[in-house]
């Protein structure tokens, strides 16, 4: 299994570390406002301090923010992503704002509109894997229906595997959604904890998403063993399909940097209970005005949560998918006006809407791949969500 992660780029210094494909850099922390405490339990009592539909978190191994209200929208056009937030800042310096940055989401389809802003208040604090923290259990009864049901997804594996033995196209990465409706409205503050407190060394995000919808996620999570961590180096499938992801974020990253470092082979990464084939990428700018956000934008969408080549996988997900990803598999986190910043990935993640929440799992197709496997490894990756909300005992009796 390849890793979705991130991409660590300074723009005025060492350019890249992805664990699979994008997202971007930590920026420098010296540009906190209201709240950078350093201290135990600073991280927690941001999480604790959440509230839907006025607050925007994001965690990440480095750092936790919150950020309340809205100064501004980086507005829908035609016009690259990244130069609309770089005018929606400097619009913000000119105004008077002394350090704006922007919070939120960017879709799957580059050409949909994206859910940043810059928010009125924003509050930093060390990663939440500083705090001592508990994970929370939850016992809950849900309405769960897949979309598309376990037969209809395993055919669409078959036919992209016959598509790919035909010679159409090399990979493409096949989602399908579980959707959970409860008989209350939903607790988001309770969700999002539970979600922290189960890998609070990796990434965790509640976000606004549209009217009424908000895009809650986590880094993955599920129970594998030592073995088959061992058998990923050795597995031919799943180190072709690192490879093509390797290749894909060297040639993307390559005409921004001066130098690029790639290893040879992969290496094994864990997170709280999932290991994943890992490769860092390290390299310089030739431009440090560069933004951590314009690289995430050349990265995006990379092999592992599209397929290769792009243009064509791209196609067949709109074919075979009965669903809009929408934000899943798009990118989350925030940009400066200095252009650093954290991208990341949006994989195990879930949209919350008044009683319903969709959840999303992909996995990448090649032409050894079988329906049964891709719809087991897409159960497994369910996992993290439905125990966050208490539902897995009802899946695993399905």
């Amino acid at each position: 299994m390849t890793t979705v992660d991130h991409v660590a780029v300074r723009p005025s210094g060492p350019a890249a570390h992805p664990d699979g494909c994008p997202a971007a850099a930590p920026g420098t922390p010296g540009h906190r406002t209201g709240g950078a405490v350093g201290t135990v339990g600073a991280a927690t009592s941001l999480l604790d301090a959440y509230e839907p539909g006025r607050a925007r978190f994001f965690a990440s191994p480095t750092r936790t923010l919150l950020a309340h209200g809205e100064r501004a929208r980086v507005p829908h056009g035609d016009t690259p992503l990244a130069r609309r937030v770089t005018e929606t800042l400097d619009a913000q310096r000119l105004a008077g704002h002394r350090t704006p940055l922007v919070v939120g989401t960017v879709p799957f389809d580059p050409t949909a509109p994206a859910e940043l802003a810059v928010p009125e208040a924003v509050r930093w604090a060390p990663a939440l894997a500083d705090d001592p923290l508990i994970a929370l259990h939850a016992a809950a009864r849900w309405d769960i229906r897949p979309v598309p049901g376990p037969a209809a997804y395993g055919a669409a594996v078959a036919e992209a595997v016959r598509r790919m033995k035909r010679g159409d196209f090399a990979k493409v990465v096949l989602a399908r959604t579980l959707e959970l409706r409860s008989d209350r409205e939903l607790d988001l503050p309770a969700l999002l904890q539970r979600l922290a407190r189960r890998d609070p060394g990796g990434y965790t995000f509640a976000v606004p998403s549209g009217p009424g919808r908000t895009l809650l996620g986590a880094s993955p999570d599920l129970a594998e063993d030592v073995r088959r961590a061992a058998a990923l180096l050795q597995s031919e499938k799943d180190l072709h399909e690192h490879s093509v992801v390797v290749d894909a974020v060297r040639d993307a990253l390559a005409p921004y940097c001066r130098t690029l470092d790639v290893p040879l082979r992969p290496t094994l990464v864990r997170t709280a209970a999932m290991w994943h084939l890992s490769t860092t990428i390290g390299g310089e700018l030739a431009d440090p005005a560069v933004s951590a956000l314009e690289l995430a934008a050349a990265l995006h969408p990379t092999p592992a949560v599209c397929g290769t080549p792009t243009r064509t996988a791209r196609e067949v997900i709109g074919e075979l998918e009965p669903f809009d990803r929408g934000h899943f598999t798009g990118m989350v986190g925030w940009g400066d006006a200095n252009g650093d910043g954290e991208w990341v990935v949006t994989i195990r993640c879930a949209e919350a809407e008044e009683r319903t929440l969709r959840l999303y799992a992909g996995a990448g197709v090649a032409d050894r791949s079988s329906p049964e496997a891709e719809t087991a490894e897409t159960g497994a990756k369910f996992r993290t969500f439905l125990d966050a909300v208490g539902a897995n005992h009802q899946e695993a009796a399905r």
